[in-house]
């Protein structure tokens, strides 16, 4: 069984730097699920520097313990967990590093390891969801984020942080019209930036009807559009206002709080959750390590859900 450090017994600037405080293992035996680093940002369209999130998350996230009070869960209870390391990217080079990214998730995926990825820029969602796509089939995507990420293309270019979710649907990676967006917000070049997500086949709740909804129904939205579907959760942080996250290359004011972007991921049980990811987390631009608590915090709430889903399959 693998669990954090006890840090009232080891002081927390002590040792290497993991997630959690996990052990910084190489192999897959014993192993519920890990946390893993995609460091690559040069498929950003404005600020880069995504390439640091992992290490300032695992940074920030020495703090965080093992009971969640509230989900009234110690996660080492039932899981095994690790702190796995990262993909080798190749810098500037997004199809070399998709391919880098699926054949580390693989041989996780076949032993039904559950795997929580920190970005890295938007763009590697793609390369998450082609290794996912090989396991489980079309999945539905639950997908929290300022950004519909549904562009054709920037400058050019095919392959880049706004496109992944586009190029997803085409691919046949993902159950379009069992996937939903929420928190979209902020300025556009044309109504059909929104319409061109819905014509894929994803639901959109917008950010303004997000607020006017609230959390309950929203959260009910998205366990109907999802059904039993396998699911993969992507979290973009500047889904948070940028009061709250303002280390990200595209941030968007008018957004969530921290608390309650914990309570969308918190609402997320039940789902057949198969993978996370959390991306954009942008170092250079934070302050007080504001985003990176955010981020380790949110990544500890993916964790409870595994936790969750073990509990309930062990009663």
């Amino acid at each position: 069984m693998f669990q954090p450090k006890d840090s009232s017994m080891s002081p927390r600037f002590v040792g290497p730097r993991t997630f959690m405080r996990l052990p910084f293992v190489q192999h897959l035996q014993d192993v519920d699920f890990l946390v893993m680093g995609v460091p690559f940002d040069t498929a950003a369209s404005n600020r880069t520097g995504q390439r640091y999130g992992p290490q300032s998350i695992r940074d920030f996230s020495v703090l965080l313990r093992p009971y969640n009070p509230d989900q009234d869960i110690n996660i080492f209870d039932y899981c095994s967990g690790i702190d796995y390391g990262d993909v080798d990217v190749i810098p500037g080079n997004v199809l070399k590093t998709y391919n880098q990214i699926t054949e580390k998730l693989e041989p996780i995926l076949e032993k039904g390891i559950v795997p929580v990825m920190m970005g890295g820029d938007h763009s590697i969602s793609l390369g998450h969801l082609r290794a996912f796509h090989k396991k489980y089939g079309r999945l539905s995507l639950v997908h929290f984020d300022s950004h519909s990420d549904t562009w054709d293309n920037y400058f050019g270019e095919k392959y880049v942080h706004g496109t992944p979710f586009r190029r997803a649907v085409e691919e046949g990676l993902l159950d379009a019209d069992k996937s939903i967006q929420v928190g979209i917000r902020g300025p556009l070049y044309g109504p059909e930036d929104i319409q061109d997500a819905r014509d894929l086949g994803y639901q959109v709740i917008p950010m303004r009807d997000v607020r006017e909804l609230g959390i309950e129904k929203v959260i009910h939205r998205i366990h109907e559009t999802v059904g039993s579907n396998p699911v993969f959760v992507s979290f973009d942080i500047d889904f948070l206002d940028p009061a709250y996250a303002p280390g990200t290359g595209t941030p968007e004011i008018g957004g969530p709080t921290s608390f309650e972007a914990l309570e969308y991921v918190r609402q997320l049980d039940g789902l057949d959750i198969k993978g996370f990811d959390l991306v954009e987390v942008l170092p250079n631009y934070d302050t007080g390590e504001i985003t990176a608590v955010a981020a380790s915090t949110i990544i500890y709430e993916m964790i409870t859900l595994i936790a969750l889903m073990k509990k309930r399959k062990q009663d």
